[in-house]
């Protein structure tokens, strides 16, 4: 199932006629992407926002190194040559259209003063994040590539398990190699961020960053990854048991999968982020470790690792249905060890979809 550009940039005209926008000038790359399938390194996209049934108004801008690359990946839409790509825009289109959006978020204070020196007769208005309320809610194709990506990510760590992959004596960082080569293995394009292996009083650092340590028996091992397939991110933690468990890892990790089970039964269209957390939260609280649950539940997955919705204590808005999140709970005691077990989900109208597959019993390894 192809990507229905043409639909996205229907939805982004209505959220600009509902803002009295005339048009939205998009720069930031991945909203370019979502919106066009262009996937160079410089772009601008002009975006009309009534009037344009035909979307002879709605132009993308990028520089001659992309002659073949625009022409192949946005073949319906008229494209401009500019190495300034917005400016170019501006310029040659300002007089147009009287009142543009543009992403302040990913525009530098210095490219929006050059705009004003381009003799135009437009007036900018900030208007972050119109794009990204869109990419909340993902469509089937998607869907599509999020559950490869999972899958991608779910299959190279059974390999490295089976291959006995995770074993005292090999360090954090020999075990992170592995299993990003196998995500690659199993048609990842990349990785989705930078792979955490953290053993024994390491696995109590939320975000460790894999050194020479070495895994020994008895540790707990936590591994955080991700695999990328066409520009769609998972995102899945699972924490293992060398050799032997002991009571104290088994009643934190039972704590922690119970937790992550609340959370996952939370997730449903209209249900406010900050009661998803909650849910989960409450079940570490009520076990008298709350003050060890240190983040919040979870985050929004797609074009990028972390992106709309927030799930958190303080996170504002509500769930929809077809939104991709993370459940992420986890207890981390300093200086001995910590648990997270980690899921990518879809929201639905019934129960949510589980994408991340890799089973989450204690597994002693």
């Amino acid at each position: 199932m192809p990507a229905d550009h043409a639909s996205r940039r229907t939805a982004l005209r209505a959220a600009l006629a509902d803002r009295g926008l005339d048009a939205l000038l998009v720069t930031d790359l991945l909203n370019i992407r979502y919106l066009t399938g262009f996937t160079g390194s410089n772009a601008a996209l002009l975006v009309v926002a009534v009037d344009d049934a035909d979307e002879s108004g709605t132009i993308v801008c990028t520089d001659g190194r992309y002659l073949s690359q625009i022409a192949e990946q946005v073949p319906d839409l008229r494209a401009e040559i500019g190495r300034a790509s917005a400016a170019h825009l501006v310029a040659a289109l300002g007089g147009a259209r009287s009142r543009w959006g543009f992403e302040s978020h990913a525009v530098t204070v210095d490219e929006r003063a050059r705009w004003d020196g381009l003799d135009s007769a437009v007036e900018f208005v900030a208007a972050p994040g119109l794009v990204e309320q869109l990419r909340m809610v993902k469509d089937e194709h998607e869907i599509t590539l999020l559950t490869s990506a999972c899958a991608a990510a779910d299959r190279a760590l059974a390999d490295l398990v089976a291959a006995g992959g995770l074993r005292p004596g090999r360090t954090e960082q020999q075990v992170a190699r592995d299993l990003e080569w196998r995500m690659f293995e199993h048609g990842a394009d990349g990785i989705a961020f930078e792979t955490i292996v953290a053993a024994g009083a390491n696995s109590a650092i939320p975000h460790h960053r894999p050194t020479g340590a070495v895994l020994a028996s008895g540790d707990f091992v936590k591994l955080d990854f991700g695999a990328q397939i066409g520009g769609y991110h998972s995102d899945m933690t699972r924490t293992y048991v060398l050799d032997r468990v002991s009571d104290w890892q088994r009643d934190v990790y039972d704590l922690v999968l119970r937790a992550q089970r609340a959370g996952r039964e939370a997730l449903a269209p209209g249900v406010a982020c900050a009661d998803v957390d909650a849910a989960a939260r409450t079940v570490i609280a009520d076990a008298g470790h709350g003050e060890l649950f240190l983040h919040g539940l979870g985050h929004g997955v797609g074009l990028e690792i972390h992106e709309a919705p927030g799930i958190g204590a303080a996170a504002p808005g509500t769930l929809v249905a077809g939104a991709a999140v993370t459940v992420e709970p986890g207890v981390y005691f300093a200086g001995r060890g910590g648990v997270r077990i980690e899921d990518t989900l879809v929201v639905r109208e019934q129960t949510p979809e589980l994408l991340t597959l890799t089973d989450k019993t204690l597994t002693v390894v």
